[in-house]
């Protein structure tokens, strides 16, 4: 049987009051991952449309203050090619207005890692600011042998 991992995750914009430019920002956001190709294909290999929430302008479709982009996908054996994953992410990342970002990868061989972006400001990360920074954190489980 083929590897499988598992990639989910989460992007956090920063929670804003109405009178303030979150409906541009969501904008912005929403057609950064409109840009996606719909499906993974050979052309598009780690994330396409499909694998994200878009969620709605407004308070009643899921954004209240803060927007919350959830995303998740099954690969065969993406940690082999993880660093261009990561690549393709960061690029989605740097197009969008956000404040956090958090991805798990599970893999069958190497364990749990968890990933998650800030901007280096410590504020809001703007489009194409190339203002961001990751930390990783790896926890794999292994049986204890006397």
């Amino acid at each position: 049987m083929d590897q499988e991992s598992i990639v989910y995750g989460i992007i956090k914009d920063v929670p804003s009051a109405p009178e303030h430019d979150g409906e541009k920002r969501r904008m912005v956001n929403s057609g950064a991952l409109l840009d996606l190709p719909q499906t993974l294909d050979v052309n598009s290999p780690f994330l396409c449309g499909d694998m994200f929430t878009l969620p709605g302008l407004d308070v009643f479709s899921g954004s209240y203050h803060t927007q919350l982009i959830h995303f998740g996908a099954s690969y065969r054996a993406v940690e082999y090619e993880w660093e261009r994953w990561m690549q393709k992410f960061e690029e989605l990342l740097g197009q969008m207005y956000w404040v956090s970002a958090t991805v798990h990868l599970e893999t069958e061989l190497s364990g749990k890692h968890t990933f998650h972006w800030e901007p280096i400001s410590r504020g809001c990360h703007i489009p194409n600011s190339g203002d961001l920074r990751v930390k990783c954190e790896w926890e794999r489980e292994a049986a204890f042998m006397k």
